[in-house]
This record gives C-alpha cells, structure tokens and sequence, in this order.
C-alpha cells in the first residue's frame, strides 16, 4: 500500500488550496478514506472521512463548510478542497485508507500573509 500526497504550500488567509493523494496497492473503491493533519508541536487531527461511493462525508470539529472531501475511483485519487484557509489551518496533511496501518508522507500547508 502506498500512499502519495501532494499540492501543499503557502496560501494567503481567505485563499484555497486543493490536496491530492494518490493511492495503489489495494482495492481503492473498497476503502473508505480520510485525511487527517498535524499542526507543529501538536497530535494528528482527524478532518475528513469518505465511505466507499461517497456515500457518508464526515468532517472534524469546525472544518464543514470549509473544506471539502471527495474521491475518484477510476484515476485512485482521494481530494480535499479547502476553502476560506485560516493560520490555524497551518499543518502537515495526510491521508489514510481504512483497514490500513499505512501513511503517505505528508504534504506541508502554511497559511499566512
């Protein structure tokens, strides 16, 4: 199982960004997903959930209707759009796949002016 995130950066506060994990290794469409993030000197947080087909989304504390899951399961991409990006949103992301003991390496996010 590997897992490949990408599309980090720096972004303004207001502004957007959109991650991307690419996964292989296992049946991708079976899987529900998340990513979660780690802000410096802090503990991994959970941000987002998505089941298999997109059927049930559940977002962390304060994230929904910010951010944004979503997967595509013909290109094994797993996506999160965040929107309206705030300092406090500065962390490394990651994704996950359930049924996994796997992470990706990160992809660093810093929001600020």
């Amino acid at each position: 199982v590997q897992l490949v995130e990408s599309g980090g950066g720096l972004v303004q506060p207001g502004g957007s960004l959109r991650l991307a994990c690419l996964a292989s290794g296992f049946t991708f469409s079976d899987h529900a997903l998340r990513w979660y993030r780690q802000a410096p000197g802090k503990g991994r947080e959970f941000v987002a959930r998505i089941e298999r087909g997109g059927r049930v989304i559940d977002y962390g504390d304060s994230l929904e209707g910010r951010f944004i899951i979503s997967r595509n399961d013909v290109d094994r991409t797993l996506y999160l759009q965040m929107n309206n990006m705030k300092p406090e949103d500065t962390a490394v992301y990651y994704c996950k796949v359930d049924g996994y003991p796997v992470w990706g390496q990160g992809t660093q996010v810093t929001v600020s002016s």
